[in-house]
């Protein structure tokens, strides 16, 4: 469940195997010389504010306050976080609950430490004067939409709609500029920037809304889990502490960030940054009463039924045995 970035692929990969090679390219574990624990976090995307929390956690020093070297590893073009993971590649990843849940109905021995974001930014986008306001109006509508979305298939079901078209999400936003009746799956910290900066107006759509709310979370394999649940314990304070930081001030960040990814710009970061924190995403909505990293069991017990209800468990697995509410103080 990869962000969509307008970003070239083919130049990226180049840029950042020069810009990354002090914190993120090696596929092997650093020897623990410097008396730190090495530990290999695999990221689902290049890097990016959508990941700002564990490079502040890095670039501040929070992670080697806890004794740990963190390896933040981009996505390769074709990778798969689930395998990289689950074949010991990398200790661990990023993804959705939902997600896990798939993985452990295929097999895949995964289980979620903490939760990234309460709430996934994806969304879908449509321009300001569309007739789209709510999920039901989707009815005789083609949407750009990632292959096999399940929130589609949730959405289909649960408004009863039965003439929806899809076709592939791109990772342009050319064909939405070109169309006003172009309907497209996006992330609300990114895609609606390059809209109004190509003079678009744009309303968008939380996929949460809808009543499909899976969290974006932090996974390792059932074996490191087991064997190393203080690593885990250290990772997830470190880096809840990153997003803290991140949020409060992610001037810093994004100027690294920068660097790492130059297919990003400031002012794009800026929006990212701000679209984070409006949107509660990491934090939650209530200011006094923050809900960083935390999960609950009704809310993967939710999720559960609802794939188990679209038929796309590949067999009946206890939810309860794929996360751990245990790592987040």
């Amino acid at each position: 469940m990869r962000p969509i970035k307008l970003i070239s692929l083919a130049a990226l990969p180049v840029a950042l195997a020069l810009t990354l090679p002090l914190d993120g390219c090696r596929n092997q574990q650093p020897a623990a010389e410097n008396g730190l624990i090495p530990v290999r976090l695999q990221l689902d995307w290049y890097p990016q504010p959508e990941h700002g929390g564990f490079f502040t956690a890095q670039l501040l020093g929070y992670y080697k306050a806890e004794g740990l070297d963190v390896t933040l590893l981009p996505l390769p073009q074709y990778g798969s976080a689930a395998q990289l993971v689950s074949t010991g590649k990398a200790d661990m990843g990023l993804a959705s609950s939902d997600q896990i849940l798939e993985w452990n109905s295929n097999g895949l021995p995964l289980i979620a430490v903490s939760a990234t974001m309460q709430h996934d930014p994806q969304a879908i986008m449509v321009h300001s004067d569309s007739p789209i306001h709510e999920f039901k109006d989707l009815e005789d509508h083609t949407i750009a939409a990632q292959t096999a979305a399940t929130w589609l298939k949730f959405v289909t079901l649960h408004y009863n709609l039965h003439q929806v078209r899809q076709i592939p999400a791109t990772l342009s936003i050319a064909n939405f500029l070109s169309d006003p009746g172009y309907v497209q799956q996006i992330f609300v910290t990114n895609e609606p920037f390059l809209a109004k900066q190509a003079g678009a107006e744009v309303r968008t759509l939380l996929i949460s809304s809808s009543g499909y709310s899976p969290y974006r979370v932090q996974f390792t394999n059932r074996d490191f889990a087991a064997q190393h649940p203080d690593i885990i314990a250290k990772f997830v304070r470190a880096s809840i502490r990153g997003w803290q930081s991140y949020l409060s001030d992610p001037s810093a960040t994004n100027a690294y960030l920068l660097k790492l990814n130059p297919a990003l710009n400031p002012a794009q970061e800026a929006y990212a940054a701000q679209a984070l924190r409006d949107g509660g995403f990491i934090a939650g909505s209530d200011p006094n009463n923050p809900q960083t990293g935390r999960m609950t069991a009704a809310r993967w017990q939710s999720t559960y039924e609802q794939l188990n209800s679209l038929g796309i468990l590949h067999s009946p697995i206890d939810p309860a045995t794929t996360y751990s509410l245990k790592f987040v103080p």
